[in-house]
């Protein structure tokens, strides 16, 4: 059988890093569903690099928009940062990261403003029309 893409470990990590939403009373809607199951979708996704619209329908993960869908609600609520954060800190504690191979660049760090604009060439007039009249 098959690995889960979530096991039962890592589902314990980002399960309290996922916001909570309740279901409206007046019109409620489809039910949500379940956050594990999306999550297996869009790590499917992720993993494989299949295009959204193909997440088959076999793997109970809903449709693709679905966990696309997600996957932006999640990134806007910050889950994906605090993920990030927690996971870092669990290897760091488990003295399972390498910094000497860390690489840090400019995507990484903001770029210094207040550097100083290149001064406009003052022009000659070299290059405007000659009136024959």
């Amino acid at each position: 059988m098959a690995q889960p893409l979530v096991s039962d470990e890592l589902w314990e990590i980002v399960s309290p890093l996922i916001p909570s939403v309740q279901r409206r009373h007046r019109y409620p809607g489809r039910k949500r569903l379940d956050d594990r199951r999306v999550l297996t979708g869009i790590l499917f996704v992720l993993k494989t690099g299949i295009a959204w619209e193909h997440l088959p329908k076999e793997l109970g993960c809903g449709s693709g928009m679905t966990c696309w869908r997600r996957l932006h609600e999640w990134q806007q609520q910050g889950v994906w940062q605090r993920l990030h954060e927690t996971m870092l800190a669990k290897l760091h504690q488990a003295d399972k990261l390498d910094w000497s191979r860390a690489v840090v660049d400019s995507s990484f760090l903001p770029a210094l403003k207040g550097a100083p604009k290149p001064v406009p060439a003052r022009s000659t007039g070299a290059n405007r029309a000659v009136s024959t009249t």
